[in-house]
Parts: structure tokens; sequence; C-alpha cells
């Protein structure tokens, strides 16, 4: 690999070949903003998984009741959204079916 010229962009000073400025030592690498910034959104990516973990939804909770009455609710509600969102799924479907010709 050759040399790498990067002008920082806070106080202007010639770089080479490295990945912080010499003089005000801010990220002037495109490379290391990259995986920085890969690094944080996987960050993110496995935050938002466990808490879906943690804090399953009303339905989810309501099928693993101990009360049978709570149990046969979840299971009613957990039927009911399924067979909502199977109906606007093929609704949606049909729409665009029609509208492409």
């Amino acid at each position: 690999m050759g040399t790498r010229i990067i002008i920082c962009p806070k106080c202007k000073t010639v770089n080479k070949n490295n990945d912080y400025c010499q003089f005000c030592n801010t990220l002037i690498s495109d490379q290391k903003k990259r995986a920085i910034k890969a690094e944080a959104i996987k960050q993110k990516q496995i935050d938002e998984a466990i808490y879906e973990i943690e804090n399953p939804s009303l339905a989810k909770r309501l099928k693993k009741h101990p009360n049978i009455f709570f149990k046969i609710i979840g299971w009613m509600l957990y039927s009911v959204i399924t067979v909502v969102s199977a109906i606007g799924a093929g609704l949606a479907w049909f729409i665009t079916m029609v509208a492409a010709g």
C-alpha cells in the first residue's frame, strides 16, 4: 500500500499514514471511522435483540402465564393477531397485483 496523505478536517494539518491527526488527535481515517460505525450498529442490534428477549409482547407473556384462564386469553389474542396479519398481508399482495396489471 502506498503513502496515504490525509488533511485533518479540524486543524487542516497534512498527515501521512496516520489514523489520527498528529497535532489535534482527531480521527481522520475513513477505514477506522467505518469500523467504529459498523461496531456501533452491531452493538445497537445486539441491544435490541436482548430487549426483545427480556420484554416479550403481551400475547407471549399471557401464553406462558401459570393461570389457565390467562393462558387461554393469551392464545386467543395471539391467534387473532396472526389471522389479522395474514389477512393484511394477503390484501397488500392483492392490491399490489392489481396495481401491477
